[in-house]
């Protein structure tokens, strides 16, 4: 926090008054560059915002956390390591979307098995098991490729 006071050329107090906590201002930098991809779903064009089916939504929203992830991966660490990040506004946010996506596109899912489904498709978005993977010799287009089955397989049920 004190490099981050220094560079911002502000006292530290400053800092800890407007965000609280390392992780109050980690989530507010997280927050702030998930902003593109909230505008994306919420008004962007298929096959993540509202005019796409809704399989098409389910699928296309893990790959774009993924991208997301990986274009701000030290960000991502920082946070994804700390405690209570299923609490936080960006995780409660990101869940609600998958399950939501999930739940239009298999309406034959229980709400409460579309909730589980989507913390396990989350989980399996952590940018340390993302980096293993990857260090293990996945390439990201065949990271991609899978999710995408791993996706379209809960989605039927499998």
């Amino acid at each position: 926090m004190e490099a981050i006071a220094a560079a911002a050329g502000i006292g530290k107090g400053t800092l800890f008054r407007a965000f609280g906590t390392r992780d109050g201002l980690l989530d507010a930098l997280w927050n702030a560059r998930l902003a593109v991809l909230r505008e994306a779903v919420e008004t962007g064009e298929p096959p993540l915002g509202p005019g796409a089916l809704p399989r098409e939504r389910a699928v296309a929203f893990p790959d774009a956390l993924l991208t997301f992830k990986l274009e701000n991966r030290h960000l991502i660490r920082a946070r994804e390591v700390a405690p209570g990040l299923m609490q936080s506004d960006h995780y409660i946010w990101m869940h609600t979307v998958l399950r939501d996506f999930i739940r239009e596109a298999a309406s034959a899912m229980a709400e409460a098995r579309a909730g589980y489904a989507a913390h396990v498709l989350l989980a399996a978005l952590h940018i340390d098991l993302v980096e293993e993977l990857l260090a293990g010799g996945l390439s990201i287009p065949a990271l991609r490729a899978v999710q995408a089955a791993h996706v379209r397989a809960v989605l039927d049920g499998s």
